[in-house]
C-alpha cells in the first residue's frame, strides 16, 4: 500500500543550539517548502491521518507527490514516500536525520527511550546498535542457532500435518501455529527456553496468547498517532487513551521480564566459573557487569525487543496477508 516516512517528528535531524528547530521552515522566503495539504488551526493535518497512517500518507502522497510537508498539531513533519526519498534520508544522509523524537511510545513502552526503536542518536544508542551488530546478530551467533530453528519449524510442520488430519478436509489457519513457531524459535535464540506456552504451567512464564497479546500491544502502541506527542496541551487528557494503555503494558512486559533475568542471574551463581552464555539475554548480563556499557533496564528492553522485533515480521505475516491452508485468506 506504499510506505510513507515521516521525518519529523518520526526522525529529528539533529543541529546545533543556536538553529531554529526545523532549519527548512525556519523562513519560507530562505526555503521552498515542499507542497502539501494546508493545515488546520491547533490540528494541522491530522483530520487527514486515519486509522492506518501509512495507508493516509499513501494517498496524501499520490496528490502531493514523494515528498510533501504536513503539520502534526503544533509540529511540522516533512514526509518522503517513494525509494528515492527513503534512500536519500535513510542512507545518505542517515546521520543528519537519525535523531527520534520524545514520544510517549518512547517513554512508557521502552524504559524511557533506553530501546534502538526510540532512543536519540547518542553514545547510547550507537553503543547499543552496535551491540546488536557484534553481540546479539553476528553471522556466527545466529549460525550457531540452527538447530534450534530446525527443531521448531520441525515441530511446525508435525503441528500443521496432525492440525490438517483431524480437520476432515476444512482449511486450518495458520496464525496461531506460526505465532507459536515463531515465538518458539526467538525465546530460545532470545531467553534461553520457552516462556510461553499454550497453558501457563510448570516453567512457562504465562500463557501463548497472553504474551501474543503484549507483543500485538507493542505494535500497536508504537505504531498509532499519540495527539498528546503533536499537541502537548491535550498531552495530559490522554484523549484516547493510549498512554494508559502504554503504562499497563509497561507494568506487564517489566514482571515477565523481571522473572526472565532472575532465572538467568539465579543459572550464573549456581554454574559459578563454569557459566556459559547459551542465549542472549546471557550475554547482555556478561555485560552488564560492567554498569559503563548497559544497566538492567537496557538489559531487560534490550533483551525482550531484540525478539519482538524479529517476531513483528512474522506477526505481520500472521495478521496481514497470511491465509489458511486449504482455504481463502483469513479477515
Amino acid at each position: 500500500h506504499g510506505m510513507g516516512m515521516g521525518l519529523l517528528p518520526g526522525r529529528r535531524p539533529r543541529r546545533p543550539n543556536h538553529s531554529p528547530p526545523w532549519p527548512w521552515l525556519a523562513a519560507a522566503g530562505e526555503h521552498r517548502l515542499p507542497p502539501g495539504p494546508k493545515p488546520w488551526p491547533v490540528i494541522g493535518n491530522l483530520n487527514l491521518i486515519g486509522a492506518l497512517p501509512h495507508r493516509s500518507i499513501h494517498e496524501l502522497s499520490k496528490q502531493y507527490g514523494p515528498l510533501m510537508q504536513l503539520r502534526f498539531g503544533s509540529f511540522p513533519v516533512v514526509v518522503g514516500s517513494s525509494a528515492e526519498m527513503a534512500r536519500f534520508f535513510l542512507k545518505t544522509h542517515d546521520k543528519v536525520f537519525a535523531d527520534r523524537p520524545r514520544t510517549a511510545a518512547g517513554k512508557h513502552t521502552t524504559y524511557n527511550y533506553s530501546d534502538v526503536l526510540w532512543a536519540p542518536y547518542n553514545a547510547h544508542f550507537r553503543r547499543a546498535r552496535r551491540l546488536f551488530a557484534t553481540e546479539l546478530f553476528s553471522a556466527a551467533r545466529l549460525k550457531s542457532y540452527k538447530h534450534i530453528r530446525h527443531e521448531e519449524v520441525s515441530a511446525l510442520l508435525r503441528d500443521l500435518a496432525a492440525a490438517a488430519h483431524g480437520a476432515s478436509g476444512r482449511a486450518v489457519p495458520l496464525r496461531g501455529h506460526l505465532f507459536a513457531a515463531t515465538n518458539g524459535i526467538i525465546s530460545r535464540l532470545v531467553l534461553g527456553k520457552k516462556y510461553a506456552e499454550k497453558e501457563a504451567a510448570g516453567s512457562a512464564a504465562m500463557a501463548l496468547e497472553d504474551l501474543s497479546g503484549l507483543i500485538e500491544e507493542f505494535f500497536l502502541l508504537n505504531g498509532v498517532i499519540n495527539v498528546g506527542d503533536f499537541i502537548p496541551w491535550f498531552d495530559w487528557l490522554d484523549l484516547q487513551g493510549y498512554v494508559r494503555r502504554m503504562k499497563k503494558y509497561s507494568k506487564k512486559m517489566d514482571r515477565f521480564l523481571e522473572h526472565v533475568l532472575e532465572e538467568h542471574e539465579e543459572r550464573r551463581r549456581v554454574k559459578g566459573e563454569q557459566f556459559v552464555a547459551r542465549d542472549m539475554v546471557d550475554v547482555l548480563l556478561q555485560l552488564a557487569d560492567n554498569p559503563n556499557r548497559l544497566d538492567r533496564d537496557t538489559v531487560k528492553d534490550s533483551g525482550m525487543h531484540a525478539g519482538t522485533y524479529r517476531r513483528g515480521f512474522r506477526y505481520l505475516q500472521c495478521n496481514h496477508g497470511v491465509g489458511d491452508v486449504g482455504g481463502s485468506q483469513e479477515p
